[in-house]
């Protein structure tokens, strides 16, 4: 049972099961997870290919659902949810930021990041103004009519995060930020979030083998053969 400072968690896991069918394999992704991240946490979910962390994700964001156990995020308890109401906490409390970035190749960066917005219907001239902020908080002043094929992937990777928190989520959760990115980028993106993780009081959550994306995390979860191995908090 998870109860410690239960009112100040963001995320609540209790005893998560997830299995995925290769073939005639049955493969064990999360074998009995519990875990609890409170708001404000700037974590990483670190293992190796197939221990289990993208999975464990993509359940704390309602991607993929646990075959069974407790999974709760911003107080919403996702066994009792609906599809449209899990597709609603997706769009209006949490943040994504893909490997592959999925930003929408006909549209520009600032249309990208507008996306999210006009899904939730907010007014055309308001939508403009966040998105032109939240491209200038990530550097990106003077790219609001490139469209991806026109941006290096670091640029790219910084319009999926303006486009992850311009609505001001409880929660972003990223896979592998960094993985197509060279250090220097990869450092340059790791502290634009960790400015807004500490200006804006978002909730950070990587997927990563990154040592460096492990290194700028506060607390570290590491995760091996779909079993928690290990949880540190850095002093």
């Amino acid at each position: 049972m998870i109860i410690k400072g239960a009112e100040m968690n963001i995320v609540e896991c209790e005893d998560i099961y997830k299995t995925y069918q290769q073939g005639r394999v049955e493969v064990e992704a999360l074998r009995g997870v519990s875990l609890e991240i409170e708001t404000g946490e700037f974590l990483a979910i670190a293992g190796p290919s197939g221990s289990g962390k993208t999975t464990l994700l993509n359940i704390i964001g309602g991607l993929d659902l646990a075959d069974s156990g407790r999974v709760v995020v911003n107080g919403s308890h996702y066994d009792k949810m609906s599809q449209s109401q899990l597709a609603s906490l997706r769009l209006y409390k949490v943040g994504f930021v893909f490997q592959a970035y999925n930003l929408i190749p006909v549209l520009s960066a600032i249309e990208n990041v507008e996306y999210v917005m006009l899904l939730q219907g907010v007014a055309a001239g308001e939508r403009r103004k966040r998105a032109r902020q939240i491209l200038d908080d990530v550097g990106l002043e003077q790219k609001y009519d490139r469209r991806p094929a026109e941006l290096s992937g670091g640029q790219q990777q910084r319009v999926a995060v303006a486009r992850a928190i311009v609505s001001n989520p409880s929660i972003v959760l990223a896979d592998e930020p960094t993985a197509n990115l060279d250090s220097k980028t990869g450092k340059g993106l790791l502290e634009i979030m960790q400015t807004l993780n500490h200006e804006k009081k978002i909730t950070f959550i990587f997927s990563t083998h990154d040592s460096m994306v492990m290194d700028y995390a506060r607390r570290l979860i590491l995760i091996r053969d779909g079993r928690l191995a290990q949880d540190t908090v850095k002093a």
